[in-house]
């Protein structure tokens, strides 16, 4: 039976469709929530199974409206590099630069582990990056737009599906080890739970962004904001386009160009021209577009292409985790200080090295609630989790995929 075609249209109102089941999902089932698993995903994979069935027992098949996805797709790579703000590093200070180089570090031993595994139990060893760096440090987006560039420039069938299981699987196994972790490091320690106040900041001054540490404080989107940041991310894409256009034999994919021209876009109209960045909007239109993303994403996997790799990703995602366990006790929290605070970064490291940044926040959250704050902590993570780790990531893939190829 030939597959039944939705255009740009549909395929946006069947994503949203996804997003707000997933949210019923997540506001209803409490192993959704405790393990922060997105909306998108909850619902994505929800339909997929519905996709599933429909194949298996009727013969019926979907084909989406792709462009939709990669612009989604471009418009998140987009607000990565437009967040990356360089004059936080001061803030950071030297302990960023070394939590970086840790995260660095980790992220090579997790593309060994994974290749090596790949290759032990039979596979491509493109499938070890799948369940390396890529989906467990780089998270559902990254994993999805590898996933399609391994499917449609390599040949690896099922790339996408297995991209999603594992970014899935490191979210849930982020999400679990991440406070044990540090409730080891810090037991014993006395330390006084701290509580925040609500506030609004209704000035047109640039947001401070006290950290995760005081996330009932925001500042009002306006029209004109919107407008501001639909600019910004209108130029990142349109500059991604050109290039893709005039330079396609460099080999480096569009998100690439989408990400370097907001870094640098960000950084001249902040230091040169002195413009107030609106990083809530960016992140609100960022998140939007990774949700849509994903959600177009996951609607267009084809499940029963997984059937004859469950087994094995299972093994190497698993060895992940151990990996991720021990380097977190005995590296990050030693060379971070082996203090409290970084007990805290540790549960940070457990939540994005495996999952993504709100984990890691969720994974110090649980902690900090019980032990105490960690401003140091929730400094830094979150800087390198949220857009730090994917230029690092990004080398470390890059440089991988040219070894194997």
């Amino acid at each position: 039976m030939e597959p039944i075609i939705l255009n740009g249209y549909h395929t946006l109102i069947a994503a949203t469709l996804v997003l707000l089941l997933g949210r019923f999902f997540v506001n209803k089932i409490k192993f959704l929530q405790d393990f922060n698993i997105p909306e998108a995903v909850a619902g994505g994979l929800f339909a997929a199974t519905i996709i599933f069935c429909l194949y298996k027992f009727a013969g019926i098949t979907f084909q989406f409206e792709s462009s939709l996805q990669t612009a989604f797709m471009l418009a998140f790579f987009s607000s990565i590099g437009l967040s990356a703000d360089f004059t936080r590093l001061k803030q950071g200070g030297m302990p960023l630069v070394i939590f970086l180089a840790v995260v660095g570090g980790f992220i090579i031993i997790q593309n060994i582990v994974g290749v090596t595994m790949a290759t032990a139990l039979g596979l491509d060893p493109l499938i070890g990056l799948l369940t390396g760096s890529i989906t467990l440090t780089g998270g559902h987006g990254t994993g999805a737009t590898w996933g399609t560039i391994f499917a449609e420039k390599y040949n690896v069938t099922g790339a996408m599906e297995m991209a999603m299981a594992s970014a899935t699987f490191g979210l849930v196994a982020g999400g679990l080890v991440g406070g044990p972790v540090a409730r080891r490091l810090v037991n014993g320690m006395k330390l006084e739970k701290v509580k925040h106040s609500a506030k609004v900041d209704t000035s047109d001054k640039q947001y401070a962004g006290d950290t995760f540490e005081d996330v009932d404080n925001f500042r009002l989107i306006t029209a004109t904001s919107m407008i501001e940041t639909m600019a910004l991310f209108a130029a990142c894409l349109a500059f991604s386009s050109v290039m893709k256009t005039m330079f396609p034999d460099i080999g480096l994919p569009q998100f690439v160009w989408a990400l370097g021209f907001g870094v640098v876009l960000r950084n001249v109209l902040t230091l040169v021209f002195k413009f107030d960045m609106f990083d809530r909007a960016i992140d609100i239109f960022g998140n939007a577009s990774l949700s849509l993303f994903l959600a177009i994403a996951l609607m267009s996997i084809k499940l029963w292409e997984l059937a004859g790799l469950a087994g094995s990703m299972l093994i190497i995602l698993l060895v992940q985790t151990v990996v991720m366990v021990i380097y977190a006790y005995f590296v990050t929290f030693r060379v971070m200080g082996k203090n409290y605070d970084a007990a805290i970064l540790s549960a940070g490291h457990c939540g994005f090295g495996l999952g993504a940044t709100p984990t890691a926040v969720a994974n110090m959250q649980s902690v900090t609630e019980t032990f105490g704050p960690s401003h140091k902590a929730f400094l830094i993570v979150p800087l390198v989790g949220a857009f730090f780790v994917d230029f690092l990531n990004l080398g470390v893939i890059t440089t991988f995929i040219n070894f194997l190829k």
